[in-house]
């Protein structure tokens, strides 16, 4: 319904009338995206929608507060699904140090 962008790889509309409004968080303006379904449409926020696909996105400097919602997130997809891989993509201007752990769950 409605005349859009859409992107075949991951199912998106995106409409013209959306994608002006926008969400203000620490990194200024979050696009909005329209998923079509058989039970209408339903809009996310950007990273919503990316976390859903088991995308996890980190940008500019990572401080307690984004380091907890990481976490969360990796905890919550976690939960949904031991078996399925969760990607992360980190953008920083300056050199990432972490450390890395994975233990796994047995069902």
């Amino acid at each position: 319904a409605g005349s859009g962008i859409i992107y075949p790889a991951c199912r998106w509309l995106v409409h013209p009338r959306v994608t002006s409004h926008i969400t203000t968080r620490r990194l200024g303006m979050i696009p909005i995206v329209i998923e079509q379904t058989g039970r209408g449409e339903r809009a996310y926020d950007i990273f919503s929608r990316l976390l859903k696909e088991r995308i996890i996105c980190i940008m500019g400097p990572i401080d307690d507060n984004i380091s907890s919602l990481v976490i969360a997130q990796l905890l919550f997809l976690q939960s949904e699904n031991t078996k399925k891989p969760i990607h992360m993509y980190i953008n920083r201007a300056k050199p990432l140090t972490f450390r890395y752990t994975q233990k796994r769950f047995s069902d």
